[in-house]
């Protein structure tokens, strides 16, 4: 799909939004300035009656289109990361209460009961950090709301349309209303992918259920009841609990609802609601204002670096200059670069001990992109954060903030031993919304990352099944044919 096809779904104002990355809270009650705001009203039920009566056949071809690479993306993440230590330590925990085998683990031969196998599944498609961005809340949107749905679908079949539907409109309500208190509430410390992503998983489950309205409004206030995840647990193994937690989480408050346990109809925007408990921001608008025409869906983003999104910019100038000047560590002098200051408030650390901590070191990730010309899993290893070649390069890394640069910006300089000096201004890195990875880097993506897991045949089945999502008469299918036997 073209960039131009995306952005055109935002509308103007939207445009403004993605090359910013933020936008102004509401003046007033509700937001942080002195005009008056109108106070929220039926928030919850207004997103709730929307998702009930949504339909497959009116979303825009292009929101589809998207829905099928975040799909196809997410199944690659969880393949890649399903013989983690972190999946091996979660399923032996887990494995001996577990209920009836409903649903399987992709990359694995285990099976779950559909709570524990839409939280497995998040926490495997999340612990590489290599899974979709929404990078107006930075939000990670296909691992809570696809966990949740497929595991569902491997004991209740639905057709492969209705779950396109469901995983997009998912993906719709966390986004949605995480871009209603973000930055306030990320800044706080709350890990946004698992607190709004609860409500994406609740969504979607739900309309699989098919829901009533009032049902819908339950569920969302059972999301809402269950926020999880903080960001002091970035670089551990807890950081991907926080997406998987969401899933089954999600999936619980749906399957409640359906039986019509019920919550209060403001759980979101009510005085002691969601919003204004863990939030110093509350914009409904965006949760409410264009549903059905403006899709935050169509704004997902997949990563071509297996880390955190504000490291991207930087490891795509490191790769540039090395590739165009043909660089040896042993050439470099120093590294400087400015950067903004969320990236060092998220990847400051400077000698990390494992690959996970890698993940939160900008130092690390210039270096290793620069030694070795890439950024992907293998980059990011306990080898790679252990090499000394890299390590020696690492300490020569100096980044700094600027003020002038914005979060999706760097300006890299290396200084070279022979007195050159070498520069790259990242604008907007590759696999963001301006320079999108294309089908074929998201399907060669996946390949790499489920090579050694499966073998090659299964490998291209489930990239075809991924790929034709919407036309399958069980989406189950896709579940059932990526795991390993």
């Amino acid at each position: 799909m073209s960039r131009i096809d995306r952005r055109t779904l935002l509308g103007a104002a939207g445009l403004a939004l993605a090359a910013t990355g933020t936008r102004a809270a509401p003046e007033g009650p509700g937001g942080t300035g002195p005009a008056a705001a109108a106070p929220a009203a039926d928030v919850t039920r207004t997103l709730a009656r929307y998702l009930v009566g949504a339909r497959f056949a009116d979303l825009p071809e292009a929101v589809r289109r998207e829905g099928t690479r975040t799909f196809l993306n997410w199944v690659g993440v969880a393949i890649g990361g399903s013989h983690h230590a972190t999946l091996d330590v979660a399923v032996s925990a887990l494995a001996p209460f577990s209920g009836p085998p409903q649903a399987g683990l992709f990359g694995r031969p285990e099976r779950f009961d559909i709570m524990n196998a839409a939280f497995l599944n998040g926490v495997s498609s999340h612990i590489f950090d290599y899974d979709d961005t929404h990078l107006k809340t930075v939000i990670h949107p296909a691992g809570p709301v696809a966990s949740a749905i497929l595991a569902y679908a491997e004991m209740h079949p639905v057709s492969g349309a209705d779950f396109l539907n469901a995983l997009v409109l998912g993906v719709e309500t966390e986004c949605r209303i995480g871009n209603a208190v973000y930055p306030n509430h990320y800044d706080v410390g709350w890990h946004i992918t698992g607190t709004a992503g609860v409500f994406g998983a609740a969504a979607a489950s739900g309309k699989l259920m098919g829901l009533d309205e009032q049902q819908m409004v339950w569920a969302l206030g059972l999301a809402a009841s269950q926020p999880v995840g903080l960001r002091e647990s970035f670089g551990s193994m807890n950081k991907s609990f926080n997406p998987g937690r969401a899933a089954a989480n999600g999936l619980f408050a749906a399957i409640l609802a359906s039986k019509n346990y019920t919550s209060s109809d403001g759980m979101i925007e009510a005085r002691r609601g969601w919003a204004n408990t863990v939030s110093t921001k509350q914009d409904y608008r965006e949760i409410t204002e264009g549903l059905g025409t403006r899709y935050e869906a169509a704004l997902n983003t997949y990563k071509p670096f297996a880390c955190g999104i504000v490291m991207h910019p930087a490891i795509d100038a490191a790769v540039q200059l090395r590739d165009e000047n043909h660089l040896t560590p042993d050439e470099i002098e120093r590294v400087s670069l400015k950067v903004h200051p969320l990236v060092l408030e998220l990847t400051g650390k400077t000698a990390p001990r494992t690959g996970l901590e890698g993940k939160f070191s900008i130092s690390h990730a210039v270096a290793v992109a620069l030694v070795e010309g890439a950024g992907g899993e293998k980059q990011f290893s306990d080898r790679a954060v252990r090499d000394p070649v890299i390590t020696a390069l690492r300490g020569r890394v100096a980044p700094v903030v600027d003020g002038a640069i914005k979060p999706e910006q760097v300006d890299l300089t290396i200084t070279l031993k022979d007195g050159r000096t070498l520069n790259r201004f990242i604008a907007h890195a590759i696999g963001s919304v301006e320079r999108p990875m294309s089908d074929a880097a998201l399907a060669r993506k996946f390949t790499d990352l489920a090579e050694g897991i499966l073998p090659d045949p299964q490998i291209r089945r489930v990239l075809d099944l991924c790929w034709r999502i919407e036309t399958l008469p069980n989406a189950g299918d896709v579940a059932r044919a990526g795991v390993q036997a």
